[in-house]
């Protein structure tokens, strides 16, 4: 596990020079990353959304395409298209910008659910089917996915079926004092995210992500994972609760999460550490509940306290 410690701090280290701290969300797209996972980022503008995932991108050394949502994109324009060769004589396949390993959908509810759900395909299966033929995407495969509050005009609500296949969903929030003064400082001259070059290639995220699969999790844990998912289901401020995706999800990501922190076996405080980052973008709130402005994220640090932990003494 010392390997994929040191190369997950090298990459963190490495977009931590252009985000200026947020090591918790850096870590975070770090651990879907290494659990073969798709992240959406979101919050306000302005707060380093797009330049996190670019970050990204550049320090692993894979092909990147970034795909700008806007309300007049059409599925086509993600997925590719058809056309007729006229000096051949046959249909040519010309695919998208989602035939790239690293694909980043700029705030990705700008652009209408028809659009959205072009990359569902993509993200669950690795691949694109058009005009019934399928096209096999490069490995590895991740999309980061960035938008804004829905509160905010011009945008649309990501379908349900398109948020449960994001792994994890990360926040930014404003920097503090100290930090934002550091970002005025680090561009005057130059932006940090020029200087950014590659620590990692695509041979080592294949074999990190194989590695990430052989740490070791108790049935214990399994458990304390699965009582977590199915308490959302019963919570009566819920309307939706969270699918066996996102069991998977957590499971796979607290693998993720000890293989950073140099351990070959999950704890229970792993769970509880990514639990809020998995759960709370897949679940809906009754609209009960929603016209007292609760959040989902409360809920889930709700449920958390109350499920009991495995190994834990009663009090």
């Amino acid at each position: 596990m010392q390997h994929i410690e040191s190369t997950a701090n090298r990459v963190i280290d490495n977009v931590s020079t252009v985000i200026v701290g947020k090591q918790n969300a850096i870590e975070l797209v770090v651990i879907a990353l290494l659990s073969s996972g798709h992240v959406l980022i979101e919050d306000v503008p302005g707060v380093g959304k797009t330049t996190l995932a670019k970050s990204i991108a550049r320090s692993l050394g894979l092909t990147f395409n970034r795909i700008q949502f806007t309300p007049d994109l059409l599925p086509s324009d993600v997925t590719g298209v058809t056309i007729f060769n006229q000096q051949t004589s046959e249909f040519e396949f010309r695919h998208g910008p989602v035939m790239s390993q690293i694909v980043l959908a700029d705030e990705v509810n700008r652009a209408t659910p028809k659009t959205q759900s072009a990359l569902l395909e993509a993200m669950e299966e690795n691949q694109t089917t058009v005009d019934g033929k399928t096209h096999a995407l490069p490995e590895p495969f991740l999309v980061f996915a960035t938008q804004n509050p829905i509160e905010y005009e011009g945008t649309f609500p990501l379908p349900e079926a398109q948020l449960d296949r994001f792994l994890l969903r990360v926040n930014l929030g404003y920097p503090d004092r100290e930090h934002e003064l550091k970002i005025l400082g680090d561009r005057q001259r130059e932006q940090p995210i020029d200087t950014v070059q590659p620590v990692i290639d695509a041979n080592d995220i294949r074999s990190i992500q194989n590695a990430v699969q052989d740490v070791y999790v108790d049935e214990l844990v399994y458990g304390y994972i699965v009582d977590i998912v199915r308490a959302t289901r019963k919570h009566p401020d819920i309307y939706l609760g969270a699918s066996p995706r996102a069991s998977l999800g957590l499971f796979r990501s607290t693998q993720a999460l000890a293989a950073i922190r140099g351990r070959g076996y999950v704890v229970p405080d792993d769970v509880k550490h990514l639990a809020e980052s998995v759960i709370a973008h897949r679940i809906i709130v009754s609209p009960a509940a929603r016209i007292r402005n609760i959040e989902t994220r409360n809920i889930v640090f709700e449920i958390l306290d109350s499920v009991p932990v495995p190994g834990a003494s009663a009090t």
